[in-house]
């Protein structure tokens, strides 16, 4: 393993280049209530060792051994708020108190405070480098310290008294097996704290990670949610157009023949205001059903739409709409093409509303703004191509009546009703005479296409 891979999942491990820092914590209860756990053993420890007879080379009073251990408590209740700090100030202390109290620095109370500071110092430092720099430089220093006791020879004389060879049994001699295991026990118990720390820090982040993307997911959640709300408004809007655009207009050429014929043929004439009624009533209900939506669309789910559009139009009612738009200056016609036959019946109710609304829309921009006197819709369903595909297209053989150009708004929705099929969309004059509104829609998987052109504003 070469020591640029060792040195890069070093890196990784302590996460030198990662910008986060955890959030800084104010002292509080959680402090103050580790101090008095770590206190109170501490104060418990010292005085079985003060029975056990563990301080009789310590010529300190007892007060101050109590003072050491308060000071390096206290410091652990800032060991989150400032933890390089804290984490310095207890090398110091270890080091003053080593120096002057070795059998005080070494009971287990004020190794554990140690312990704890240079743990902190990892956990809930700002900066990955400098707390590895910090603690890093603590762990060496220690060592050094350690190095620097058996050099002068008291740490070997401490730990094998008088003499160095009785009672050694193990394969090295007394010495070097004391110095190594000395050097074994500092590095696992400062280098265990470094490594402890970190892998704290890590868990901290991701967390920290973990809720950050629950917090996007929940924002996209809503997002979409409100996207769903504003594209089913767009559906009622577009909806509603078609609905008022195409009873509206057929109301008008039902009663322009009604007046034409009212004095000579009464009865074509009860037949035109009977159409006129019938044609008025179903726009009430459709709109009443639409608007019935659009109040209660907040409290919808996503399966609550596509339920509301079974009850609308569909391919089945293509033929009775071509026929309703017949009048006495408007000749219509229907032919369906199907491969195999059936396959209209078999069309997703949602992309069958889109070609009847096209259909609808087409027929009642011919009677608004056309001076056709034929107009035809062909509907073609084919399952067995290649490309699997349902069509609706809508020919007549008239021009752009003068002083009846539309909105736009209508060939605009055709276009929309397209695109949300990923559908194909073909509006605008044919080459020899009249106007052609063709729309495709895919069956089975769709494919992308191009987004819908700009709105014609010669019709619609």
């Amino acid at each position: 393993m070469s020591s640029r891979t060792v040195a890069g999942r070093v890196g990784t491990f302590f996460a030198l280049d990662d910008d986060w820092s955890r959030p800084v914590p104010r002292v509080g209860g959680r402090d103050v209530v580790t101090g008095l756990a770590v206190g109170l053993v501490g104060i418990l420890a010292l005085e079985l060792a003060r029975s056990a007879g563990a301080f009789t080379d310590v010529d300190a009073p007892w007060w101050l051994i109590y003072l050491v251990l308060a000071t390096a408590v206290l410091a652990l209740l800032w060991r989150r708020r400032f933890p390089l700090t804290v984490a310095v100030l207890l090398a110091t202390h270890m080091f003053v108190t080593g120096i002057t109290m070795a059998p005080v620095m070494a009971q287990v109370s004020l190794q554990i405070c140690y312990f704890v500071g240079l743990f902190s110092a990892m956990a809930w430092g700002r900066s990955r480098r400098t707390s590895l720099l910090v603690s890093g430089t603590i762990l060496v220093f220690m060592l050094c310290w350690v190095a620097w006791q058996f050099a002068v020879g008291s740490g070997v004389q401490e730990y094998l008294g008088d003499d160095p060879v009785a009672g050694s049994e193990g394969f090295l001699p007394a010495i070097p097996a004391v110095v190594l295991l000395t050097f074994l026990v500092n590095v696992v118990y400062f280098l265990g704290a470094i490594i402890g720390g970190q892998v704290a820090w890590r868990g901290a982040r991701q967390r920290a990670a973990l809720a950050d993307q629950a917090r996007t997911i929940s924002s996209q959640a809503d997002s979409l949610r409100r996207r769903a709300v504003v594209d089913e408004r767009l559906r009622i809007a577009r909806e509603l157009h078609d609905v008022v655009g195409h009873h509206v207009s057929v109301i008008g050429v039902q009663a322009a023949g009604a007046r034409r014929v009212l004095d000579r043929d009464p009865g074509a004439a009860s037949g035109a205001l009977r159409a006129i009624e019938e044609s008025s009533r179903e726009a009430v209900t459709q709109m009443r059903s639409l608007l019935g939506t659009l109040r209660d669309i907040e409290a919808q789910t996503s399966d609550e739409p596509e339920a509301a559009r079974t009850s609308e139009p569909g391919l089945c009612d293509l033929a009775g709409l071509v026929v309703s738009r017949g009048s006495d200056g408007l000749e219509t016609t229907y032919v369906e093409v199907e491969d195999p036959p059936g396959a209209a019946t078999r069309v997703p109710a949602p992309a069958g509303l889109s070609l009847y609304r096209t259909a609808q829309e087409a027929l009642a921009n011919v009677t608004r703004h056309s001076t056709a006197t034929h107009a035809s819709v062909t509907l073609r369903v084919d399952e067995r191509g290649p490309r699997p595909f349902a069509e609706v297209e809508v020919l007549d053989d008239g021009r752009l009546r003068p002083g009846t150009s539309g909105s736009g708004l209508g060939l605009l929705g055709i276009r929309e009703r397209a695109a949300s099929h990923r559908g194909e969309c073909e509006i605008g004059p044919r080459a020899t005479r009249g106007y052609r509104v063709r729309v495709r829609v895919p069956l089975g998987t769709p494919t992308p296409v191009s987004p819908p052109a700009p709105r014609d504003a010669a019709r619609g």
